[in-house]
């Protein structure tokens, strides 16, 4: 069992997947740093300086009007907090965003490297196994 675990820690897929969680994790730290220093204040300046991160509606319990959403909270009040889920909701766009644009560009240095290989195939002339017919046919052709 213990060589088992072992030979699945070895594999690659393990390696590159406990990579991606890390680079993930760092990748959240960059996209929440977008969102809440860069998009969230030009939305405030579009919206006449609205943050959406603290609107809710109360369902059930006595909360002031201007309270703010964690002292809602706090206070035991059923709240929906529509702007929560809005902004979880523009971080996933961006997410999503930035990852189409990632494995974008990526797809393009991958075919553009495949591009060279494929044209530096073609340009070495040809295959060890041509070249073992080429010279299987000469000598054929002397024997005779």
């Amino acid at each position: 069992m213990i060589q088992e675990f072992k030979d699945f820690i070895a594999k690659g897929n393990v390696m590159d997947m406990a990579v991606g969680i890390i680079i993930g994790a760092a990748f959240t730290a960059i996209v929440s740093s977008l969102v809440d220093d860069l998009i969230n204040p030009i939305l405030g300046l579009i919206t006449g300086g609205i943050d959406f991160s603290s609107k809710y509606i109360v369902l059930s319990g006595d909360v002031a009007e201007g309270t703010s959403l964690a002292a809602a909270r706090e206070a035991g009040a059923a709240v929906f907090a529509y702007g929560s889920f809005f902004m979880a909701v523009l971080n996933f766009l961006i997410i999503a965003w930035v990852v189409f644009l990632l494995v974008k560009g990526v797809n393009r240095v991958k075919d553009a490297a495949a591009k060279k290989e494929e044209v530096a195939e073609e340009a070495a002339g040809p295959s060890q196994e041509e070249l073992l017919a080429q010279i299987r046919d000469l000598l054929a052709a002397k024997a005779v």
